[in-house]
């Protein structure tokens, strides 16, 4: 199925600061690599028929990069990004001015919620995280804009500090996660709601291969989660893996650099 998606071109991408487990500010960035892994990464969705809008971004905001926390948008619509970190909280403007130029309606939030970090569509409903980003509190405010059922899922690793580093959703009623970076509540609602859901190792989802895209067949997927990649070969999908360990410096993976544009239904 065709996607349209937002990317930020990592121009001003660095590690200068310490906001989760995976930053670490002595650590040096190999901003050559992390340009050509990223460009890679575009190639890799325009190669298998995406359309890639860039949003360029700016000095000062070297996490901007990462563009699924951006917003969340469904059927035409979106609701802004409020960051939880001071860090980060000037690119929720970037975004709102850059989703209105383009025909998006946008909403302002008012909790905190760190866009499709924390906001995952699966097929009619959202599942969304809560416990170290978002406040539950910007899960009605999602449900009352875009009218579908909005479930909370609670985080309790602070090492998957979004959703979207432990659960991939990999079409309308399918995904994998890893079961230990949630709360036992939640991992019972997600039994429920998707037995047939992949279970993924520590091992897989610590190179962040949980932070995957999929289309509904084929996943792009860390390169280095061998083993994922071969339970989602078993599971009839097919996976294109790709490299972005540089930009994992920073806590951020093929997910968070992909912020996925979802029209208005068609009347």
């Amino acid at each position: 199925m065709s996607r349209h998606y937002l990317m930020c071109r990592p121009t001003y991408f660095d590690v200068v600061y310490e906001i989760n487990p995976w930053m670490h500010a002595n650590v040096p960035v190999d901003h050559d690599l992390v340009m050509s892994q990223w460009e890679t990464l575009r190639a890799t969705y325009e190669d298998l028929g995406f359309r890639v809008d860039v949003i360029e971004g700016a000095p000062g905001l070297p996490d901007m990069v990462y563009a699924a926390n951006g917003a969340t948008v469904v059927d035409g619509r979106a609701l802004g990004a409020s960051f939880h970190y001071p860090q980060r909280r000037a690119e929720a403007a970037l975004y709102n001015d850059w989703l209105r130029a383009h025909g998006f309606e946008v909403t302002e939030a008012v909790a905190v919620n760190e866009g499709e970090g924390d906001f995952l569509t699966v097929g009619p409903r959202i599942l969304a995280g809560s416990g170290f980003r978002s406040d539950t509190a910007s899960h009605a405010e999602l449900a009352a804009l875009t009218g579908r059922e909005v479930v909370g899922l609670e985080l309790v690793d602070p090492s998957y500090y979004h959703l979207d580093t432990a659960l991939t959703v990999l079409g309308d009623d399918d995904i994998a996660y890893l079961p230990q970076a949630f709360s036992e509540a939640s991992r019972a609602i997600l039994a429920e709601l998707y037995p047939r859901a992949i279970h993924v190792s520590p091992q897989d989802a610590a190179v962040f291969g949980l932070n995957a895209v999929s289309d509904g067949h084929r996943v792009v997927v860390a390169s280095q989660a061998t083993g994922f990649i071969e339970q989602l070969r078993a599971a009839g999908y097919e996976p294109v893996p790709v490299d972005l360990s540089e930009l994992l410096k920073g806590g951020g993976g093929i997910k968070c650099c992909t912020l996925e544009l979802r029209p208005a239904p068609s009347r």
